[in-house]
């Protein structure tokens, strides 16, 4: 629509730095309702980024304390040796859920999943933050299928440029169980190119059912509706089959129909498991975009409202600090090591700081100064490297 145009014009303008065009009353209202969303979001950002800084602070101050108090050197050894303990025990926990979900990947690769291609040819034509937000979608979309029962077989073309160079900075990401070419699936698929499906909400064809035999694409497309259509005429220009999700059926959308990367992903392993789209499509698309259900479905929305703000942030490629964080837990293979040596380290930090206070407060006792900073034996403590974070709008344009 023209309000749309002049808004991604002005939104353009302002980030070259160039004198923004004259917008008319509506597009000012868009404009307008846009930069408050962002200001809201900047807060929210900031207030999140203080109650996690407040909230490692509080324990860390905790823990000293508890120390601190410990009547003996032996009870406070103790005390860090059952810390530390803990803490393996955790790690172990998580290497054997990584162990089953590598097992669960490696089973879908070999043909039990449905394949899923990830089409990221589009890196030309998506700005550097655009390309960002699509990094983002593709962790949660390799995340949420780890998790998946019935992951699916789950494929990256295009794979090269910019877009490669943003998803090798993901930690981890050379780990990954995943199909990655920097051909396009045409190549990759040249002698099954009859069982391509481009997965397209400007399809006149509606999906009924997901057959295993066929390869549905996603478009790795962010352009905040600039390029409307697109896939749909890329589909028909190369001779392939496309198909829009049938949420036309079940749901009255209260905005587009146009659908993020890892939500069209995630809908789709939703139906793998449940063959139910109704539930697939209130499983993963946020309340705000449902608009109303269709009559007689007031039950489905009840399992998924309080999944409601998780949801959203994932499906705008936006994953809040926590969110993100437990991602990257997910698609960092390395992370465990990391978090034990660090605890290590800094368990040996304590311990020095609190034998300090002691001996500034009660005198000369140099023995357990030497005592409590001794590493145990066959520990290494070593500083925990650091992680380069990359962070999350996409998907069936």
């Amino acid at each position: 629509m023209a309000d749309e145009g002049e808004v991604e014009q002005a939104a353009v303008a302002a980030e070259d730095g160039a004198q923004p065009p004259v917008l008319s009353k509506s597009a000012r209202k868009k404009l307008q309702k846009q930069e408050r969303q962002a200001e809201r979001k900047a807060a929210r950002k900031a207030a999140e980024k203080e109650r996690r800084r407040a909230d490692v602070e509080r324990r860390r101050r905790e823990w000293e304390e508890a120390l601190a108090a410990a009547p003996s050197d032996e009870a406070r050894a103790e005390m860090v040796a059952a810390r530390r303990e803990t803490r393996r025990e955790r790690v172990g926990r998580r290497a054997e859920e990584r162990g089953a979900r590598a097992e669960r990947l490696r089973r879908a690769a070999e043909g039990a999943g449905q394949k899923v291609v990830l089409d990221l040819e589009f890196a030309d034509l998506m700005r550097p933050n655009e390309i960002h937000s699509l990094t983002q979608q593709i962790m949660y979309c390799y995340a949420v299928n780890g998790r998946s029962a019935n992951p699916a077989h789950l494929w990256l073309t295009g794979c090269s440029g910019e877009m490669a160079t943003h998803l090798q900075r993901i930690p981890g990401y050379d780990k990954w169980i995943i199909e990655k070419a920097a051909k396009p699936y045409l190549e990759a698929f040249e002698d099954r190119k009859e069982n391509l499906v481009y997965l397209t909400a400007d399809a006149e064809t509606v999906l009924d059912d997901l057959d295993m035999s066929k390869i549905y694409i996603i478009g790795g497309l962010v352009d905040r509706n600039r390029w409307k259509g697109i896939t749909q005429k890329k589909a028909a220009e190369q001779g392939i089959q496309s198909a829009k999700l049938p949420i036309g059926n079940y749901l009255k959308m209260s905005s587009s129909q146009v659908l993020t990367v890892n939500q069209v992903f995630e809908i789709m392993l939703k139906f793998v498991e449940t063959r139910d789209w109704k539930t697939a499509f209130f499983h993963v698309i946020p309340q705000r975009k449902r608009g109303q259900a269709e009559a007689g479905d007031d039950e489905a929305k009840v399992s998924l409202d309080d999944d409601d703000d998780a949801a959203e942030g994932a499906a705008n490629g936006n994953l809040s600090a926590e969110d993100l964080k437990k991602v990257m837990d997910e698609v960092d293979d390395d992370g465990d090591e990391e978090e034990l040596e660090d605890v290590e380290e800094t368990d040996a930090s304590n311990k020095r700081q609190c034998v300090r206070r002691e001996d500034a407060d009660a005198g000369d006792h140099s023995g357990a100064v030497a005592e409590a900073t001794r590493t145990p034996a066959g520990v290494d403590a070593t500083p925990q490297a650091e992680q380069a974070k990359e962070s999350n709008n996409g998907g069936e344009d």
